[in-house]
């Protein structure tokens, strides 16, 4: 096969697996697995045989037209280049691992059939906005992505957290996608085409005419999918779903996309000053939140969510300095380790034997009984923390060290401003990702809580998968001195300035983290479990839904109970319970956008049953009274209808008469 024909495979077999899956999964439950599993791994080996075919060499590009549109034309076209074809690898191998560790984790699950077809239009939907050549073709997969997270966060509808969830996620990133659309509108009428190639073509010949605007209005489509400020309160939430689907969404797909096309239209971006110092500032204000709110939450999956946006904003911040390499290194990067990170949560929730709490203030025991996600999610947080030698070193350093390059003035055409905010704001997000990635550590496996009951050993499908994941964990910050030749060709080794404030940074807010953990400790085991205790009456199970609802920590057997042993609230201080709730961000939408909009819609119901209804209502009603009185004039008597006539006569004679002597006058 050529390449274009592997490279065309690659999305199409995993759709193809999901149509199937559809169609057979009630029919045929015994073609479920092998639908769901398959197809997928066939397409992450043909992109590894895509990668290789494609190499470092020029980047291939073909397209037919799609349809004539009378302007503008629309092509079937495909893009290949070093940045496509190893994010297609990433999305391929952690879909892979995904579909192998669900057919553990939802064995049995009653809608695993449905479940299992949506994640493979998932990934589809993914590689097609990677490998794609055309605007209007990667707004397509956008947008699939967009319907299928709605469905897979919302797997378990019975519960009203995953529904408010899904319908969260779907509006918050439809709220980005508006403004997208247009943005993707403008630069078409700009550059005269939708093909990615003609854009940046017309952009280095200086075509657009609105770069700034044009910017703008992608970096909030940008800000939707990829979980950026204002935008990113849809993803703490969608925690509601199950915990692989979380680790599709955080490590590969959806959020991934928006950091992707910001990479692939990059230049687009860097014709504005405006426009990256503009995301400069939303990434800095994206890192920081985040680290904070992140060290205040007591669900494992909850702090993961919040590390993802941080680590986003690490991306968003390498592409407002210009590196598109580092943005892209550290999204490979992060997408291994955080996958991981969410199936080591995963069977952590499996083991405690729920769906999706998995409240740190109430575990014990778990390195025993987990020794493999105890192992492996060690490697995984020392890798999210930028400890070498693991991966996550080695790429967030490349997003450091290129901040410092536009910072000191060494990148033509970056503002100063932005690498002095990029800089500045990923140092300080460094110590905050060290902290809470220790406390999760300490509380998850070192915890005191009330230990779960034992629920038997996980299936060795899901452990496989976290050993797996564990090898490029560690190994791919090797791949950094390889990587430039198919990028951009820039060095992505670390620099010693950043690494050594980094690294050091992050050690520093490791201990400090670990000696608050050892002061509340020792406090909380002083403590009477009465003084913290919040609500009495509430057992066990009422407690565990409050705390999802509300987001709040569970200590003993209550809810909302303030944890004596959390080194969390030593640390933020006064911070902790805004930061326990993101910052109060949702109460804002919802008293700038919620609330008059429900105002707005009680206004027109009233207006509806008030005046409309009642002008509907009034319109039939005078026909009827009408015709009732003409009803009941139809007697059937003679001689009354003959003294009507009689009188009527006369009414009009006497009137004529007075007309004529009016007339007269």
């Amino acid at each position: 096969m050529t390449l274009t024909t592997t490279a065309v495979l690659v999305p199409l077999l995993p759709f193809l697996g999901a149509v199937a899956g559809l169609l057979l999964g009630r029919r045929a439950p015994g073609f479920v697995r092998p639908l769901a599993v398959l197809p997928t791994l066939a397409a992450a080996v043909l992109a590894v045989d895509v990668a290789v075919g494609q190499g470092t060499g020029p980047a291939t590009d073909v397209a037919t037209e799609l349809t004539p549109t009378g302007s503008i034309p629309i092509d079937l076209a495909l893009h290949l280049d070093g940045f496509a074809v190893l994010i297609a690898v990433l999305v391929g191998v952690v879909a892979t691992c995904v579909q192998l560790y669900s057919t553990g984790y939802l064995r049995n699950d009653p809608r695993y059939a449905s479940y299992a077809a949506l994640v493979s239009l998932f990934t589809s939907a993914m590689l097609l906005v990677v490998y794609t050549g055309d605007l209007m073709l990667l707004l397509v997969g956008w947008e699939v992505m967009g319907i299928c997270s709605y469905f897979l966060v919302g797997h378990y509808w019975e519960t009203e957290a995953a529904r408010a969830a899904s319908l969260k996620a779907f509006l918050v990133t439809k709220l980005g996608d508006v403004p997208f659309l247009f943005g993707i509108f403008a630069l078409a009428a700009d550059a005269g085409t939708f093909r990615i190639t003609g854009i940046l073509g017309a952009v280095a010949s200086g075509g657009l005419d609105h770069p700034t605007l044009i910017a703008l209005l992608l970096l909030a489509g940008v800000a939707g999918k990829s979980a950026q400020f204002p935008l990113h309160t849809w993803l703490p939430d969608a925690m509601a779903g199950p915990t692989p689907v979380s680790a599709l969404i955080h490590a590969a797909t959806m959020v991934a996309a928006g950091i992707y096309v910001v990479a692939r239209l990059l230049p687009v971006f860097a014709a504005s000053a405006a426009a990256l110092v503009v995301m400069a500032v939303m990434a800095a204000l994206t890192m920081v939140g985040s680290g904070l709110a992140a060290l205040a939450q007591d669900d494992i999956k909850r702090v993961l969510a919040y590390s993802t946006v941080g680590q986003l904003g690490y991306m968003l911040g390498a592409l407002a300095v210009g590196d598109r390499g580092a943005a892209v290194f550290h999204l490979i990067s992060h997408g291994a380790f955080k996958a991981l990170l969410f199936l080591g949560a995963g069977v952590i929730i499996h083991a405690a034997g729920t769906n999706s709490l998995a409240a740190m203030s109430r575990m014990s025991g778990l390195a025993r009984r987990i020794p493999d996600a105890y192992w492996t999610m060690t490697v995984a947080l020392l890798a999210l923390a930028a400890i070498p030698p693991f991966a996550g070193f080695f790429s967030k350093e490349a997003v450091l060290g290129a901040a410092e390059r536009a910072a000191t003035g060494a990148a033509h055409g970056i503002p100063g401003a932005a690498g002095w905010t990029v800089l500045v704001s990923g140092l300080l997000t460094a110590l905050l990702t060290a902290a809470y990635a220790t406390r999760l550590w300490l509380r998850a496996f070192r915890g005191k809580g009330v230990e779960a009951p034992d629920h038997g050993r996980q299936p060795v499908v899901m452990n496989a998968v976290l050993w797996a994941l564990f090898v490029p964990t560690v190994a791919l910050g090797l791949a950094a001195p390889l990587l430039p030749a198919w990028f951009d060709g820039r060095s992505l080794a670390p620099t010693l300035t950043t690494s050594v404030l980094g690294t050091g940074i992050a050690l520093v807010g490791g201990l400090v983290t670990y000696a608050a953990w050892r002061h509340t400790t020792a406090l909380a085991a002083r403590t009477p479990i009465g003084a913290v205790v919040a609500a009495p009456d509430a057992g066990p199970e009422a407690a565990e839904e409050t705390a999802i609802a509300t987001h709040a920590p569970v200590y003993g057997d209550n809810a909302g109970a303030a944890d004596p042993a959390d080194p969390g609230r030593l640390l933020l201080g006064p911070l902790q319970p805004h930061a326990a709730v993101g910052f109060h961000l949702d109460a804002v939408y919802s008293a700038l956008f919620v609330r008059p909009v429900r105002a707005a819609a009680t206004l027109v119901r009233f207006l509806d049953h008030a005046v409309v209804d009642t002008y509907v209502s009034g319109a039939g009603a005078a026909p009827r009274w009408l015709g009732a009185a003409v009803r009941r004039a139809q007697t059937g008597n003679v001689q009354t209808y003959l003294g009507a006539l009689l009188a009527g006569s006369l009414v009009l004679a006497v009137a004529a008469v007075l007309v004529a002597t009016g007339t007269g006058a």
